[in-house]
Parts: C-alpha cells; sequence; structure tokens
C-alpha cells in the first residue's frame, strides 16, 4: 500500500490534520515523507498504530511531552509509564474529592469557629514522643494544646527540624483562634505557612537525600475537628468501641493498593511502604488532605506517626484505646507497645478525649 495523504491519514486515525501537523512540528509523530514541491505531510500506513495509540493517550489529557517520551518505550515500560500517570491522576482527583467534600460538609453545616464563649464540649490530651530503641536521634515531633493537636514525621538530614518548624507555624492557632466565617482561609493559611517554615530550615541542604516532614494536625473548634494531612502519620477514631481510621495514607504503596496492585496484607511489608507521595518538602506534592469531624463526648481521637502504626498491631492499639483511663496514660502504654516490639523507628502519640463540660 502506498503512502496516505494527511487528509486520508487523519481519516484512518481519528486525528484532524491540524494535530498531525501540531504533532509533526513536536517531533511526536514525523510524516513518512514531505513532498518536495507542494509540502504535503504523507504517512505509511504502519504508522496508524502509533497515531491511534497518541489520540487515546491524549483522551486521557496526557501532555504531549510525556505522551512522546511513551511512543518512545517498548509495550511493557510504556504500559508502566501509563500506570504512573493515570495513578498520579487519580491522587489529584482524590485531592479535589477531598476538598470538595470538606466545602460540602462546611457550607451544609453551622460555621464552625473557634468561639471565646463557654462551648458544651471540650477536650483533654496529652502528647509524647519518643526516640524508640534503634534511631539515634529523634525526628518526630508530637503537640497537644487547647486547640490544636499535631504530629510531624521528619525525613532526612533535616527531618527533625523540619517537622518542628511545621508544628510551630500552626501554634499561632492557640492564641489567635479562629475568626467567624473565616475557618477556610485560615486552613489554607495554616498549610501555606507550615509550607514556608519547612522551607526556611531546608532551602539551603545540600545533602542528595530528601529532607521534609509529614504533617498531620487537628483543629478544635468547639464542637468539631478541622483536619489537615499531608503524609503518612495517621488519626484513629475511637467512637463507641469501635476503631476507625480517618487519615488516608499517602505513600506509594497505599497508591498500588488503591489501583488494586497490591493487598493491605502485601503493603503491610512492602519494602519501599514508606515511600511518600505528598509530604512538606522541597518538590514535593503538599496537597492536603482536609476535612471536617463531628465531635461527640465520649470519642477519643489518636495521632501517631508509622512509628506506631507500621509496628504495633491495629488491635493492641484498639485495645490501649479501649483501656486506658486518661489521654496520659494512652500515649504512655502505645509508645510502650512499640518499643516493646523493638522500637525500630521514633514514635509519636497524641491522644485527646472530648468530653462534655458540667454546667
Amino acid at each position: 500500500m502506498g503512502l496516505l495523504t494527511i487528509g486520508a491519514f487523519a481519516k484512518a486515525s481519528r486525528l484532524s490534520p491540524k494535530a498531525l501537523r501540531l504533532y509533526d512540528d513536536l517531533g511526536l509523530l514525523t510524516p513518512a515523507r514531505v513532498d518536495p514541491v507542494t509540502g504535503y505531510r504523507l504517512y505509511a500506513p504502519d504508522q496508524l498504530e502509533q497515531a491511534r495509540l497518541v489520540a487515546w493517550l491524549r483522551r486521557l489529557d496526557m501532555p504531549l511531552a510525556r505522551i512522546r517520551h511513551v511512543c518512545a518505550l517498548d509495550a511493557d515500560a510504556a504500559g508502566q509509564e501509563v500506570r504512573a500517570f493515570w495513578a498520579q491522576v487519580e491522587a489529584d482527583v482524590a485531592a479535589r474529592r477531598d476538598l470538595a467534600g470538606f466545602l460540602i460538609d462546611h457550607l451544609a453545616g453551622e460555621d464552625p469557629t473557634m468561639s471565646t464563649t463557654t462551648s458544651p464540649l471540650s477536650i483533654r490530651y496529652a502528647a509524647l514522643s519518643d526516640t524508640g530503641l534503634v534511631r539515634e536521634s529523634n525526628q518526630d515531633t508530637a503537640y497537644a494544646g487547647s486547640r490544636l493537636l499535631a504530629v510531624a514525621d521528619g525525613c532526612g538530614s533535616q527531618g527533625a527540624p523540619a517537622g518542628a518548624a511545621a508544628i510551630d507555624a500552626l501554634k499561632r492557632l492557640e492564641t489567635d483562634g479562629i475568626p467567624a466565617g473565616n475557618l477556610l482561609n485560615v486552613l489554607e493559611d495554616v498549610v501555606d505557612r507550615a509550607k514556608q517554615a519547612v522551607h526556611d530550615v531546608t532551602g539551603s541542604d545540600s545533602s542528595p537525600e530528601y529532607t521534609g516532614t509529614t504533617l498531620t494536625a487537628m483543629l478544635w473548634t468547639g464542637s468539631q475537628l478541622a483536619l489537615v494531612h499531608i503524609g503518612d502519620s495517621r488519626v484513629h477514631l475511637l467512637r463507641d468501641g469501635e476503631m476507625f481510621q480517618i487519615t488516608h495514607d499517602h505513600t506509594m504503596v497505599q497508591s498500588m493498593v488503591d489501583e488494586g496492585r497490591l493487598s493491605p496484607e502485601e503493603a503491610a511489608s512492602h519494602p519501599r511502604r514508606s515511600l511518600l507521595v505528598r509530604a512538606l518538602g522541597q518538590g514535593a506534592d503538599s496537597t492536603p488532605e482536609m476535612r471536617l469531624q463531628d465531635a461527640r463526648a465520649g470519642d477519643r481521637y489518636l495521632l501517631c506517626s508509622d512509628g506506631l502504626s507500621a509496628v504495633v498491631p491495629q488491635q493492641d492499639i484498639h485495645r490501649v484505646l479501649s483501656e486506658a483511663g486518661e489521654p496520659e496514660e494512652a500515649v504512655r502504654e502505645l509508645i510502650a507497645l512499640a518499643n516493646g516490639l523493638g522500637g525500630p523507628d521514633n514514635v509519636s502519640c497524641v491522644v485527646a478525649d472530648v468530653f462534655e463540660l458540667q454546667p
């Protein structure tokens, strides 16, 4: 079969002539021949397969530069590249879904703002961080106050100051509060301040090793807890005897579980289970997960680094949260459990109990 004109090739490939001219200019789909007199582009029939692949990838909204890279790979490598691209798309959609859910909750109810008036609910809390039995230093930071609960798990050469800086940037909420009607702006400001604080600490770090921190924080509004979460530290809620994980790990392995490529059991022992896809640090995706959590008297919240959640079985965490009396007792017992299992990592816990104020 002879060469096809650009019109015939466009019809066969379902790409417009305009798109074909653009792809030629970008070196993505070069014609088999260009007529030296007329300048008409002519295509070989065996180019149709690549043209159709380009068309399908464009339907996925893949950028042209990345399509060019995919088309240069063999079939297996190209499939892996498409899988990786789509995992990122789903992560971006998940982040927007979290924000949409947060906005719906925020707009559907009364504005959960900090108030100087007495609330029917309050919290009692405790925070504790421990180096563990293997690490030489502690890169975790844990904080609990009347309005702010937070855990940060630093990594890299500046991990400890990065985590401490991120939480210090939030502590202003303890004194400033949240002005009425301004919760969304305050949460956005919280994340921006934490990003800048981490950048100020790590910006001059010349180490080739990535340095940054996770950040998981809850802001007490008097009747709700507003969650800001980036990374793989976790929040668990104990309510009516049942324990729920209310955060989603921002790790490569969790993304693979979400895609069905790994089972939760396989993920628990995966050698790269701590590789983050979101964090606060240079070049990292710092898109936060945000949520409003309605509080009830009797609720118990646990914020923890992966030095607890990756070491201590969930049923043991559940048992301690259910049986320990005061938050101080709970955090001590949880850290003792982690160290009793070898203490391979720094471990940090914040426990907060919601209770009803008596008249």
